[in-house]
């Protein structure tokens, strides 16, 4: 690829799929192996895996089982909007931490599974994101992923990696970040 001229810009392009189902993927991965740490602490403590699914940082948040369904909730409405899909559904149980990967799974499989053209073509197709309260918001694909689902995917993971710290489960950097792609 030949070096851009002093003084002028290059363009930089990223689908949305990459952007999409390329981030959220691995990341998902990585939030499961999370889970693995945490539930090896627990049985090496000889703590109840619920006790640990149940904590929170602080009395107004998510615990972390409700830090990994949003993550895995904002990944799957994003691909499901982009792809003009309806989005992947769960039961509504009480999930351990064996069901919280399955979970995790199912989404990657969703999300690799929608078409990709759909999602690439979506930067500006209206869609329109339900909350849980039946609220809806308007975006375009593009805004939609980048300004809110994307924003929204990360603070749910970072909030669960840091619940799990700080129930001094062993985790460093890495295991958030998984291995450089």
């Amino acid at each position: 690829m030949p070096a851009v001229p002093p003084g002028e810009i290059e363009i930089v392009t990223i689908s949305l799929h990459e952007a999409s189902v390329g981030v959220f993927v691995p990341y998902l991965g990585n939030l499961s192996s999370l889970l693995d740490k945490a539930s090896a602490h627990a049985e090496a403590r000889n703590i109840d895996s619920a006790v640990v699914l149940n904590m929170r940082l602080s009395p107004t948040m998510y615990n972390l089982k409700q830090q990994v369904g949003e993550a895995k909730r904002h990944a799957i409405v994003a691909c499901a909007l982009l792809a003009g899909r309806a989005p992947h559904t769960f039961a509504d149980t009480e999930p351990d931490i064996p069901e919280l990967q399955s979970r995790i799974s199912a989404t990657i499989d969703f999300v690799q599974g929608l078409p990709r053209e759909e999602i690439e073509n979506a930067a500006d197709k209206e869609v329109a994101f339900t909350f849980k309260n039946g609220t809806q918001r308007n975006f375009t694909g593009k805004s939609l992923l980048l300004t809110f689902s994307a924003p929204q995917f990360f603070f749910h993971v970072t909030t669960a990696y840091d619940i799990l710290r700080h129930a001094g489960v062993d985790l460093v950097k890495k295991d958030f970040l998984g291995q450089p792609r």
